[in-house]
């Protein structure tokens, strides 16, 4: 698996408190590789859709995709009465339409990146992964599963930390970073 030797970062996002980012090298392979073993195998785990200012879209599938693929640098998750499309690789058009390679640099993620958000205490308190296109404009947000809530999105009375096991194997894996204390050091789940 394509790992990355980037430092992490923390940064405060106004609205969204500060986060701690991992930043996860953008190429077509490694994001064909995640957001497939994301959206194939843990499908019921995440919600997911955009997190901008001023709307948030916390989309959770009932079943598993039909099928995912990719075409002119889009990958497709297709869970058959709506799909979503994502450009995430090379992106040139057709031979009668091509597109402007200024428009594919803009469609196409620039950054990828893992996050953990902060609790005002500096504890950690929800878990991530983030894509943006070439003028940085997010593309979208992957809520993994939380300690602090159900799968229904209902606070716990007490912290399931077995709720991090996706987090702790995707940061293994493509980061090359095995878990981290900090990812159970929070009391509660905090909105910001």
């Amino acid at each position: 698996m394509t790992t990355t030797n980037l430092e992490p970062r923390t940064v405060t996002e106004s609205g969204n408190g500060i986060l701690e980012i991992f930043p996860l090298d953008p190429t077509e392979e490694t994001l064909v590789n995640l957001l497939t073993e994301l959206f194939r195998d843990h499908w019921s785990k995440i919600t997911f859709g955009p997190l901008i200012q001023g709307a948030v879209y916390e989309i959770k599938a009932t079943e598993p995709p039909e099928k995912i693929g990719m075409l002119d640098g889009y990958l497709t998750v297709d869970f058959g009465a709506w799909h979503f499309h994502i450009c995430i690789g090379e992106h040139k058009g057709s031979a009668k339409n091509p597109t402007d390679p200024e428009l594919a640099r803009h469609r196409r993620t620039a950054r990828a990146e893992f996050y953990r958000r902060l609790n005002p205490d500096g504890s950690v308190g929800s878990w991530g992964v983030r894509l943006f296109n070439g003028k940085d404009e997010q593309q979208i947000t992957i809520f993994l599963p939380n300690a602090f809530l159900s799968d229904e999105m209902k606070y716990l009375k007490t912290p399931d930390w077995s709720r991090l096991t996706l987090w702790d194997d995707l940061r293994r894996r493509y980061l090359g970073l095995e878990p981290d204390p900090k990812d159970r050091s929070g009391k509660t789940f905090f909105h910001g």
